[in-house]
């Protein structure tokens, strides 16, 4: 798939990680169509910055719980672009709780937005790319869907959940879309982190860095781009994986 004058929909990039990843396909000259959750969020100087780009750029404020404002967003991209060809499932909630202190409304979010919300968003876009004859899908899951982190029983169930949902649509879905999902480590700290948690992410890296949002994308280029990858997961950590 050429990249230039394709259309991204992505969740959840208002900022962060989701934000980097739309800018690098915007330089690439995708159009990029974008959800963001909370109106103070940054989500208008972040369409800006993806239209400094010299490409076209949707964002709308989207619950992706919700059936009803999923296919709103979808709908409006179709309508906006005449094409989706790319959908990256990035929206997602970090939840920290132990576990016989989950309350039932903390395990329905971390379910609702990591993998509920994936769910809705593929079922919306998958008839349009089928029709068109060809789509990529990708969902970011992470690592607690293969280690244990104490704490994070309701995210790992999600992110799991995840994983598998990507193997299942790449079956169901092909030969016309390919369906895959990164798994990224630490590639991104909180602004000013304490040079603890800087040495904690270091000393956790086979590589001992920290990763970028930019090796998120370029793996998510990978996938777009080879025609020959479907219903893989990969890790993009640093080797944090094997330890």
């Amino acid at each position: 798939m050429e990249l230039k004058d394709s259309v991204l929909l992505i969740t959840g990039a208002a900022t962060r990680v989701g934000r980097e990843v739309a800018l690098y396909f915007a330089n690439k000259g995708m159009h990029v169509s974008f959800s963001y959750y909370m109106e103070d969020e940054p989500w208008l100087e972040t369409k800006q910055a993806i239209e400094a780009c010299g490409v076209q750029c949707l964002a709308t404020q989207v619950e992706v719980r919700d059936k009803d404002q999923v296919e709103n967003l979808v709908n409006k991209t179709f309508e906006t672009f005449g094409k989706i060809d790319v959908l990256i499932n990035n929206a997602s909630v970090w939840l920290k709780t132990p576990f016989l202190e989950i309350s039932e409304s903390e395990w329905d979010l971390s379910i609702d937005v990591n993998l509920k919300g994936p769910f809705l968003c593929s079922q919306a876009v998958a008839p349009l790319m089928l029709q068109q004859g060809y789509g990529v899908i990708i969902n970011i899951t992470d690592l607690s869907a293969f280690q244990v982190w104490p704490g994070y029983a309701h995210h790992a169930a999600s992110k799991a959940g995840l994983v598998a949902l990507t193997k299942s649509l790449a079956y169901e879905l092909a030969p016309k879309v390919r369906v895959n999902a990164i798994a990224p480590g630490t590639v991104l700290l909180p602004p000013d982190p304490p040079p603890a948690k800087v040495a904690w992410a270091v000393e956790k890296s086979v590589l001992k860095r920290v990763g970028a949002p930019t090796d998120v994308a370029q793996l998510a280029e990978f996938l777009i781009t080879n025609e020959f990858v479907t219903g893989s997961v990969y890790h993009i950590d640093g080797g944090r994986s094997l330890v």
